[in-house]
């Protein structure tokens, strides 16, 4: 029972911080997106192609997050985006407080989107709330048809799942139906977009997706 207290005060204090965060991003009119997948399904291959896509009408920053390393954070700064760069040192997840550290070295006045792309992981990056306006998950069809139902947190949070290198489709013996069945049966209200990110195809609908919120936050700020 201990344990459960424990991890209970550390959820509630880390949530305490989310609200502070998101109330700061509302006040900024800044749309946040926490990105999630396991490691090498493609998300900062994702996040390269949203910026070449959306980064001459939309102000863009990142917060990179990974467990050691910098070579994410540096193919982002090479698109001439802020990016930060957050080593958890051996935590499987980003965390609100963590981000809250990153923002002081951010242009968050001056941006309209921003980017968390989270530690690789299937388990721990749903269960901790930064502040995002939403979640979404990334996952390439590499790693089969079984990750619904083996890590449905992480479909049930999210409000969108980008299904990563379809290009490899015909190569790979891969049930797509049961995909899209399991993920809409844990999550009903999720988008899905299937996608190549390395060869820029079927981005078209997570784009108009991605424009439509930031479009949506800024009016709502002025308001």
């Amino acid at each position: 029972m201990a344990k459960i207290n424990v991890v209970s005060k550390i959820l509630e204090a880390n949530d305490r911080l989310a609200a502070e965060n998101r109330r700061l991003f509302a006040e900024k009119g800044l749309f946040v997106i926490n990105l999630m997948s396991s490691p090498g399904a493609g998300k900062t291959t994702v996040i390269e192609s949203t910026i070449r896509a959306l980064g001459s009408s939309i102000r863009i920053g990142v917060i990179e997050g990974d467990i050691q390393g910098t070579s994410d954070a540096e193919r982002i700064g090479a698109l001439g985006v802020p990016v930060v760069q957050i080593n958890t040192g051996g935590a499987c997840h980003l965390d609100a407080n963590m981000i809250r550290e990153t923002l002081p070295s951010l242009p968050v006045s001056g941006l309209d989107l921003l980017i968390i792309e989270n530690v690789g992981n299937l388990v721990c990056p749903a269960e901790f709330d930064v502040g995002e306006d939403a979640k979404a998950m990334l996952l390439s069809i590499t790693e089969g048809e079984d990750k619904p139902l083996k890590y449905p947190l992480m479909f049930q949070e999210s409000s969108t799942l980008l299904i990563n290198k379809m290009d490899l489709a015909p190569h790979l013996d891969v049930d797509m139906e049961k995909i899209r069945k399991d993920s809409f049966s844990l999550n009903p209200g999720l988008k899905i977009f299937e996608i190549s990110a390395k060869k820029g195809e079927g981005m078209s609908g997570w784009i108009d997706w991605l424009s439509e919120k930031v479009k949506a936050k800024k009016e709502k700020n002025r308001k």
